[in-house]
């Protein structure tokens, strides 16, 4: 499963991305914490680029295939934002995505993006368990808007996504472009409403 790839044209978002509300941030509570979940480190660049450049999972990030050495483009400003999360399960690193709060008054909706599991894992349940996780961690941050995008050839994960209960809000209307491929791709606008009692199980 893979997709929600990132846009950098977003509306005005915070830089650093965090989960944490800023202070005083009306209806903030405790962190939940996760061994399964981490922040990424330099060390995670070559399993990283294992999943993201896999044939399965590739089409539906944000970038074309590349050779390991120019991949650092792609991962460092990932790993700069100190907002991309790594998933693993014995140790090894199967899953990653990252988070970014919106400013001001939409400082109550964040957007998930560069979304992926590693597809020797599909069919485990750890997709579902790194999105529960994912949710309930911005839930408790006082998080109540949740925002993604899919692309409109991508059922697998439009139906994964919609199983949290995800709502189509929108298309962008020829907004991906693959290398390999001769036309356009639309993107599908999606968003989910968290709140007390509303975190999907």
């Amino acid at each position: 499963m893979s997709g929600g790839h990132y846009h950098l044209n977003r509306r005005a978002m915070t830089d650093a991305a965090q989960f944490l509300p800023g202070p005083g941030y009306a209806g903030a509570a405790p962190q939940l914490e996760n061994p399964m979940r981490r922040l990424a480190t330099p060390a995670d660049e070559q399993r990283v680029y294992n999943i993201y450049m896999h044939p399965d999972v590739v089409p539906y990030l944000g970038f074309d295939p590349m050779p390991r050495e120019h991949f650092g483009k792609v991962f460092e400003p990932l790993f700069e934002s100190a907002s991309f999360y790594v998933f693993e399960d014995d140790d090894v690193v199967q899953g990653f995505y990252k988070v970014q709060r919106h400013l001001g008054r939409a400082a109550h909706v964040a957007y998930l993006g560069t979304l992926a599991v590693a597809p020797e894992v599909r069919g485990s349940g750890l997709a579902r368990r790194m999105m529960q996780d994912a949710l309930a961690k911005l839930a408790s941050s006082g998080i109540r808007r949740v925002e993604l995008t899919v692309e409109a050839d991508n059922p697998r994960a439009i139906a994964f996504y919609e199983r949290f209960g995800f709502v189509h809000e929108g298309t962008q209307r020829a907004a991906y472009k693959r290398s390999s491929d001769d036309g356009f791709v639309d993107e599908l606008m999606y968003g989910l409403l968290l709140g007390p009692g509303r975190v999907p199980a």
